[in-house]
């Protein structure tokens, strides 16, 4: 299965981690048709006629058509941006490099969340503005504006941008997406396939909840998270990353982050959920980074470990297959304070069994805090060992 990559989560913070893509032009005529949730306004109040006459001296009536979509993309469309992620294209060795203009790598969607005096904050996916040199926004009246990065972070693949508010008017409103049901109505809003297709609208439903997704972060083929994210079947498309997911009442209630890219597969567009997005873009605004605890371990998982190793070196009974080894100790950590050394392999936290560093780092990252203690059990030598681990702010 492959992903198009672009989510802080908790007991704390609930669904930490997701990566993205989005929309494609939808008629709005259609909407009516296609999605009958979002229901058309009183036609003999909102619909306004327009005489049109031909060469031949026929005249054609017809009807301005507003409905519940359109209204809601005149109102919330401008809040939605292009993020433009600029590089310097390599050089000729034998040429000087000074004077080189940064070229655009690539292209996507960002929303305008806030404004602040003379600035303006605006979250998009991290991979959109990974690498840059410079980062540029353009506006839906084709405004460019230079922006500054305050911030990423590549577990959630979101960041967060600043820019000069003088020119931004429309604000996006954050909803609630906790409270999302299969079935109802949203629209996607980005820039698919880059900044020709600008503000392209597509419609849909919400198709699950609380969706988890395996991500790689480094791209070794080794899965290192499991994003939490909502899934539509509005069309999302690379360009969108970053975008606004939008319900009835005009608000955005995700991040469009990515697709599903497989030839059997149509209408699975994925996106963070805003409440799980929130605590993040408030950590990037404020801090420039998202602090997460850490026990102070280099860790792998017991499955990848050869049988005849498990007994040699870490001398597990038979019947413990799954868990996670530790490798090394960090000098100082909250795992050196508590004693724990390598080769012992973990097999639960607090109360909970881990079968893998994905599940370790899934509890770590979304049940606990910086400053929590973790009670933990190991095998050590073919014993089970209790430790309690403060868990220290990640490096």
């Amino acid at each position: 299965m492959g992903y198009y990559n672009s989510n802080e989560p908790k007991k704390k913070r609930t669904g930490y981690f997701a990566s993205s893509f989005s929309g494609l032009v939808a008629g709005a005529l259609l909407v009516g048709v296609a999605i009958p949730q979002f229901t058309d306004v009183d036609a003999a109040a909102e619909n306004q006629p327009r005489t049109v006459e031909t060469a031949s001296g026929i005249q054609n009536v017809s009807d301005i058509v507003t409905t519940d979509v359109t209204e809601i993309v005149d109102a919330t469309s401008a809040a939605v941006v292009g993020v433009t992620n600029l590089k310097t294209a390599q050089q000729n060795p034998f040429m000087p490099a000074a004077g080189a203009e940064a070229q655009e790598a690539g292209t996507g969607s960002g929303v305008i969340y806030k404004k602040d005096g003379g600035s303006a904050y605006i979250v998009t996916n991290n991979h959109v503005v990974e690498g840059a040199e410079r980062v540029k926004v353009t506006l839906a009246d084709e405004t460019e504006l230079d922006a500054e990065v305050l911030g990423t972070d590549v577990w959630t693949d979101l960041a967060v941008l600043k820019v000069d508010s003088g020119s931004i008017s429309t604000i996006a409103e954050f909803g609630d997406s906790s409270v999302l049901k299969a079935g109802e109505p949203v629209i996607a809003i980005g820039n698919p396939l880059g900044l020709q297709f600008s503000g392209s609208v597509t419609t849909g439903v919400v198709s699950g909840t609380e969706r988890l997704v395996p991500i790689d972060i480094n791209g070794d083929g080794t899965e290192d998270w499991q994003a939490e994210v909502l899934q539509t079947d509005a069309a999302i498309n690379p360009g969108n990353s970053g975008g606004a997911l939008i319900n009835s009442q005009g608000q955005v209630i995700g991040i469009n982050s990515m697709k599903i890219a497989q030839d059997a597969v149509e209408g699975i567009g994925l996106a963070i959920p805003i409440n799980s997005a929130i605590p993040i873009i408030q950590d990037l605004e404020a801090k420039g980074e998202v602090e997460r605890p850490s026990i102070g371990v280099s860790i792998m998982d017991l499955s990848s470990v050869p049988q005849q190793y498990r007994n040699s070196q870490l001398g597990l009974p038979e019947d413990v297959t799954e868990g996670v080894v530790v490798s090394e100790v960090a000098p100082g950590s909250g795992a050196e304070k508590a004693g724990i050394q390598p080769y012992d392999v973990i097999v639960e936290l607090d109360g909970k069994a881990v079968n893998s560093v994905l599940e370790l780092r899934q509890h770590l990252y979304t049940q606990a805090e910086v400053g929590d203690t973790l009670k933990v059990k190991v095998y050590r030598g073919g014993e089970l060992v209790d430790a309690k681990i403060e868990l220290t702010e990640s490096l």
